[in-house]
């Protein structure tokens, strides 16, 4: 996969002044902003256009800033003692990553990799100009204290379902947190996830195998489909019937 190093590179950046603060509004720690406030970060950001599969930081990479997803997905990856990749979450439209770099008393790493699933829009905000602002304007942040806040119950939910459900309840359950992520607009037919069985298991904490048997059942109950590197959710509805029968 190719990667590029857009920080040390600002001339790969696409700057599309004209559209920033409408694009601002779409990201979740901006949405409430004042108009003022959000005219300052507006000045701060760097937007940058990507390609599916395109790398934008590595782990162990000293942290120089946050982004934040205003199209397109990505997935969070960590190596294990066999250099096996696993997807540690996934960030859609909306979503920030990197945070946890902010406000830390000594030269931060960068905890995960991040490859972009499919083409689409980051933006880039320096860290010390973003530590500058929270510290400046309370209401950015509680926005952000809000989202860290969310972001932390959802991976205690994860971790919760992974000590607790068997495979097939697993499986399911992520298939449906991961399907909601992927449909922001509320579509019934047809979500495409754009994952691999294989990238989708290590999300899930167990073997392709494993989870493969699960989807063969969800596709005799026409549940799913498997096309072209995607797991397609049918019928959202129908799914969530499946949910309240199982759990």
């Amino acid at each position: 996969m190719s990667r590029i190093n857009f920080v040390r590179e600002p001339n790969l950046a696409i700057y599309q002044d004209s559209n920033k603060r409408e694009l601002l509004r779409k990201i979740v720690i901006f949405k409430d902003l004042s108009p003022k406030l959000l005219g300052v970060i507006e000045q701060r950001i760097q937007v940058l256009e990507l390609r599916k599969g395109e790398r934008i930081i590595s782990e162990d990479e000293v942290a120089k800033g946050v982004y934040l997803v205003q199209s397109g997905s990505l997935k969070l990856t960590k190596e294990d003692e066999n250099g096996n990749e696993i997807i540690v979450c996934v960030k859609q439209k909306g979503d920030i990553f990197a945070e946890a770099c902010l406000f830390t008393q000594k030269e931060e790493y960068y905890l995960a990799t991040a490859t972009m699933l499919e083409t689409g829009t980051l933006f880039f905000l320096d860290k010390l100009d973003l530590e500058k602002e929270i510290s400046q304007h309370p209401e950015l942040a509680m926005q952000m204290i809000s989202y860290m806040s969310d972001a932390l119950r959802d991976m205690t939910s994860q971790l919760r379902d992974t000590a607790l459900l068997d495979v097939y309840a697993k499986t399911v359950r992520t298939l449906e947190r991961v399907g909601r992520k992927f449909n922001q607009d509320g579509k019934r037919w047809g979500i495409e996830i754009p994952l691999t069985v294989q990238e989708f298991a290590t999300i899930v904490g167990t073997t392709r195998e494993s989870v493969s048997r699960v989807f063969s059942r969800l596709k005799k109950e026409e549940m799913i489909e498997i096309r072209s590197r995607k797991i397609i959710i049918l019928d959202t509805c129908k799914f969530c019937t499946l949910m309240q029968r199982d759990y």
